[in-house]
Formats: C-alpha cells, sequence, structure tokens
C-alpha cells in the first residue's frame, strides 16, 4: 500500500500518463494501475494511456486535448483541427463535426481515446499553428469529406480569394495542398 501511495504522490491532475512513464515509480505498475482506475483515482483513455483528472464543481474534467495527444504520439510536433473549422471561412460550410483531426508525423488511423474520436493523419508537412489562409487550403484538401455542397462551396472559396493575402495563400498551397487542391486553386489565383 505504501508503494502505491508513493506512486499516487507523483501524479498531477490534469496529466495524461504512459504505463511506460511510470515505471520509474513502481515496480508493480500493472497492478499499482489497476488500483488507481478501481479507487477512481485514473481514468484509463485507452490501452497504456491514463488521465488523473482535474475536479471542478461540475466533476472530474476529461484531459485537454493538447496534453492526451502529446502524450498519446510521445511528441508535440502535432496540428489538431476539425473539419468544423472550416465554418469560419465563411464559405459556405455550415456543418458540425464531431471529430478531431490531429496531422502528426508519427500515427495514422481513428482511435477512441477517453470519449472522443480523432483521426490520426500522417503529413509531411503542416504548420505550427492554424491561419485562416491554411483553412482555406485544408478545406479544398478535404472537400470530399464534407456534407456541402462541393461546387458551392469552390464558388465560395474563389469568392474569398478577393478578401486574402494571395501571396500567402499561394506559398501555403504549394506546401500543404495536395495535387487536386493545386489545380483548384491555380486557376483561381492567376485572376
Amino acid at each position: 500500500m505504501k508503494k502505491l501511495e508513493e506512486l499516487k504522490k507523483q501524479l498531477k491532475r490534469g496529466q495524461v500518463y504512459r504505463r511506460d512513464s511510470l515505471l520509474k515509480w513502481s515496480k508493480s505498475v500493472d497492478r499499482h494501475l489497476e488500483a488507481l482506475v478501481e479507487d477512481g483515482t485514473l481514468e484509463k483513455l485507452s490501452q497504456g494511456l491514463y488521465h488523473y483528472p482535474k475536479l471542478s464543481a461540475f466533476g472530474q474534467t476529461p484531459p485537454e486535448d493538447d496534453v492526451l495527444i502529446r502524450s498519446f504520439l510521445k511528441d508535440s510536433r502535432f496540428l489538431l483541427t476539425s473539419l468544423s473549422n472550416y465554418n469560419s471561412l465563411g464559405v459556405g460550410t455550415t456543418q458540425l463535426y464531431n471529430e478531431r483531426i490531429v496531422y502528426n508525423h508519427k500515427r495514422h488511423g481513428d482511435f477512441k481515446l477517453g470519449n472522443r474520436m480523432y483521426s490520426f493523419r500522417i503529413k509531411p508537412h503542416f504548420p505550427g499553428k492554424i491561419t485562416i489562409e491554411f483553412l482555406l487550403v485544408d478545406l479544398v484538401n478535404n472537400l470530399e469529406l464534407l456534407a456541402e455542397d462541393p461546387t458551392e462551396v469552390l464558388k465560395n472559396v474563389a469568392l474569398k480569394l478577393n478578401t486574402m493575402d494571395t501571396k500567402k495563400l499561394k506559398r501555403l498551397v504549394s506546401r500543404y495542398g495536395n495535387a487536386k487542391t493545386k489545380r483548384v486553386f491555380d486557376p483561381i489565383m492567376e485572376h
């Protein structure tokens, strides 16, 4: 019991832990993890991934996305986005999507972590943060995933270009656009 309490003292609320990161504090990590999940100290998010929830007036809070993904990937190089982000562009997208997309260099596939679904996609390049220009490029990259009429969305994208920094957009299309996206933007940006 003493060793379990020592392990518990090492944990910080709001953090996500991988099983292997707890080995330095416990020689019986599986037994200790089972006991900590059973007593409600830790929440199991997926195989080998645990969260020590913060407490709020409404109960336990879920892990922050960036903390969760950083621990899952064992890497801080990723970009978290969602198809719902396109709604802020004003190009006719209005659907809300539950899935979060994680551009990264390590994992590919759909993973349920805790109560949330994440679609991990390996990309050789992605920016450090989301900009309006990147969102527009990403929207055209993912056009087939949207519920809206692609023809209408593309018409609105062409109109949106009049209000944007075209030099920056050209650079981002070149860097992050797939072949289809480059074909879509080339004739529009010539005008």
